[in-house]
């Protein structure tokens, strides 16, 4: 399993790369690959945290395991590779960009753009068992991922954090409201995108609160070629 290694990242998650917990997880997922096949491939674990540098998180949005099937994980939430068939809660979040600020969806279900402008696209569980959901939770990567998200919290200026889903809505009491801007809604699926997700406009609130902060908006919109 890759390190997170080379970037700014390194120093705010050191501790957690040295304790117990995390020798014992990284033993699980290597075992787990000698045995199954596990996305996303070993190099694109902590990808969320190599495209988005932690002095650049603005917004956190926070999704549950990585996808299950082949090829379309890549170590951001949501997000699946350039010719990868758009998964249905990528489609319903696709909509809604339209919905609330006009953006066409691109045609591919890559979201890398965002992540390069400081959107960090964290799953709680960062690695998963193809074809098996929810096989890698519970291993670890839950204590990992909370450091992740109050590290941002920490961090002195506003961050908008887009909570989809009540799993990620269960971490609302990482975050000091009072500091930050939490976006909550149901989660995109289409099991539960008509019950609150469509018609909650995350992107333009998510703007609207970063500029009344003094910061920059982010640019939703998606390259039509996935290049990043």
């Amino acid at each position: 399993m890759a390190a997170v290694t080379r970037t700014d990242w390194n120093p705010v998650l050191r501790e957690q790369l040295h304790r117990p917990y995390f020798a014992d997880l990284r033993r699980f997922v290597d075992d787990e690959r000698r045995h199954h096949r596990v996305y996303p491939p070993a190099d694109e674990v902590f990808a969320a945290l190599h495209l988005t540098p932690y002095a650049a998180v603005k917004v956190l949005i926070l999704g549950q395991d990585p996808y299950h099937g082949p090829g379309q994980a890549h170590g951001l939430c949501f997000s699946v590779r350039p010719g990868v068939t758009i998964p249905p809660s990528l489609a319903n979040i696709h909509a809604e960009l339209r919905d609330d600020l006009g953006i066409e969806p691109p045609g591919h279900g890559c979201l890398e753009a965002w992540a390069r402008q400081g959107v960090l696209l964290l799953n709680a569980t960062l690695t998963v068992r193809a074809h098996q959901a929810a096989s890698h939770q519970g291993k670890g990567w839950e204590t990992f991922t909370d450091a992740v998200i109050e590290a941002v919290a920490a961090k002195p200026e506003r961050v908008v954090f887009i909570l989809w889903g009540a799993s990620a809505r269960r971490k609302r009491g990482l975050i000091d409201a009072a500091r930050h801007t939490i976006i909550e809604s149901p989660h995109p699926s289409p099991l539960s995108a008509h019950r609150g997700f469509f018609g909650s406009r995350p992107f333009s609130r998510a703007n609207e609160a970063l500029v009344a902060a003094g910061r920059e908006p982010v640019d939703w919109s998606l390259p039509p070629e996935a290049d990043g």
